[in-house]
C-alpha cells in the first residue's frame, strides 16, 4: 500500500513549494529512486523543469518533462498523464489527487500556507484517510 506523507511548509510563496519539491526529488534520486513530479499545468511543469536546473548550483538531477514517449530519466515531470513506467515516489503539486497515485510506493503531498492549497490539501488528506491509507505529517 502506498505510504503517503504530507509536508506542511511555512510561507505563501509558490517558489518555496517548488524548491522543496526539487530538494525532495534530489534526495530520492541520490538514494536510487525514480521520481514523478505531478503538476497542475504545462506552465508549472516548465517551472519545475527550470527549478531543477537551478535550485542548487552544485546539484545535478537528471530529469525530463514527460511527453508520452519512453523516457529513462530518473525524474520525470508531468501534468496530464500517468508516468510511462513504474516509479518509486510521486511528488504531487496538483490540487487534486492523481488517479494513478496507488501505483507508487510513496506519495509526497506538499502543502503551504496559501488558503487554496490548504483547502485542497485537506480534501486530499480526507480522501486518503477514508480509503485506509496510512498518513504521515511532517511540519517543516
Amino acid at each position: 500500500m502506498t505510504r503517503i506523507s504530507f509536508y506542511i511548509l511555512k510561507g505563501t510563496e509558490a517558489a518555496s513549494r517548488q524548491e522543496f519539491a526539487c530538494r525532495l526529488a534530489e534526495k530520492a534520486y541520490k538514494l536510487g529512486h525514480h521520481v514523478y513530479i505531478h503538476t497542475q499545468s504545462a506552465d508549472e511543469s516548465e517551472l519545475i523543469n527550470q527549478a531543477l536546473w537551478s535550485f542548487r548550483p552544485d546539484s545535478f538531477v537528471p530529469h525530463q518533462i514527460h511527453q508520452g514517449d519512453d523516457q529513462n530519466e530518473p525524474v520525470l515531470i508531468g501534468h496530464d498523464a500517468a508516468p510511462p513506467r513504474l516509479m518509486d515516489l510521486l511528488i504531487n503539486l496538483n490540487p487534486s489527487q492523481p488517479l494513478f497515485f496507488s501505483q507508487f510506493e510513496r506519495l509526497a503531498e506538499l502543502i503551504d500556507d496559501r488558503e487554496e492549497i490548504k483547502i485542497e490539501g485537506r480534501k486530499r488528506f480526507q480522501f486518503y484517510k477514508e480509503r485506509g491509507y496510512e498518513l504521515e505529517t511532517h511540519r517543516l
